[in-house]
């Protein structure tokens, strides 16, 4: 028991760590190396000074839509974890983790919904869409793709864990 316990902790500060990195870095979109796009600003990199230029993307919709889904699962996955300990401690002996479960199936199901949207909508998300072919898809949009099953896996395990003494 013990083992499944630091297993699913621990999984579940991993995918935790993924979700950040996925909504807060500047990767969901790349263009030769130089350009990137991420869900806040659209950056390019300066050979003269040898930084980054960053400014705010232009919000649409289906931007907006991503962000908001983006953030909602972070809140989730970290309330889910919140809850999980306070349940850890608290719990009568027998009990289960309904509610951590669903939290983390909520953040999964977000996380799936706003990869798909900037995978269906990425034409209207992205600032220049005639520089498309020339992109692809950047390592925070895999990342996020990366954290649906893992947050769906646990949210699964948290809600068929029953706590022992």
């Amino acid at each position: 028991m013990a083992y499944l316990l630091m297993f699913v902790t621990l999984l579940h500060l991993i995918t935790l760590a993924i979700l950040f990195i996925a909504t807060m870095e500047k990767s969901w979109w790349e263009w030769d190396g130089m350009e990137s796009s991420d869900l806040w600003y659209n950056c390019r990199f300066d050979n003269t000074t040898g930084t980054r230029l960053c400014a705010s993307t232009n919000e649409t919709e289906w931007l907006q839509a991503v962000q908001v889904l983006m953030v909602l699962s972070v809140v989730f996955s970290s309330v889910s974890f919140l809850v999980f300990l306070g349940q850890l401690f608290t719990m009568s002996k027998g009990g289960l983790f309904y509610f951590t479960g669903l939290c983390q199936v909520f953040a999964g199901l977000t996380v799936f919904s706003a990869a798909l949207i900037y995978t269906l909508h990425n034409q209207e998300i992205l600032p220049d869409s005639k520089k498309m072919t020339s992109g692809h898809f950047g390592y925070c949009f895999f990342l996020a793709w990366v954290c649906v099953p893992m947050l769906l896996s646990s949210g699964v395990i948290y809600i068929h864990l029953r706590k022992k003494e």
